[in-house]
């Protein structure tokens, strides 16, 4: 007979505290990625949490495809910024922190106007953060994407 191993209980998770505010995200975004946060980009960092953040889309007529509905690009362009203000909000202004994958699911079709995304750190490492990102319309709230992203944060000094 095999002897098995007992599982260790399960430890509290740890909350991982934002380093920055959504004041100070903004900024930081408005000086370093001004076609997004500038006063045409439409995309606006409304809070910061322990472990998360919620950003909005003033989704615009340029923002559209035909048929009236918010285009895949510009989803996609929302939860990547979402999950780089997420990781950032927690690590500090490290502007080189760099996508290396994200998975994208078109659940439905987004209504023209304001969208909301909600990010959430899966996993802050010292090399590597996993961020799941959910947009809804923010009239009522339905989920109409889901992301997850990889990004890869650079050394803190040279040679680590």
């Amino acid at each position: 007979m095999r002897h098995r191993r007992a599982f260790a209980p399960r430890q509290e998770e740890t909350t991982m505290q934002p380093v920055m505010s959504a004041e100070e995200m903004r900024r930081f975004l408005q000086d370093e990625f001004p076609q997004v946060m500038g006063p045409d980009g439409g995309f606006f960092v409304e809070a910061v949490e322990d472990g998360a953040i919620v950003m909005k889309l003033a989704a615009a007529e340029r923002h559209l495809r035909p048929g009236g509905t918010v285009s895949g690009p510009t989803l996609f362009t929302l939860a990547d910024v979402s999950a780089y203000v997420a990781i950032l909000a927690h690590i500090g202004p490290v502007a080189l922190a760099v996508t290396t994958n994200m998975s994208i699911n078109f659940l439905l079709k987004p209504p023209p106007g304001t969208l909301v995304a909600t990010a959430k750190i899966l996993k802050l490492g010292k090399r590597l953060a996993v961020v799941e990102v959910a947009i809804a319309g923010d009239g009522d709230g339905t989920t109409v994407c889901h992301a997850v992203a990889t990004y890869s944060i650079p050394p803190s000094s040279p040679g680590a």
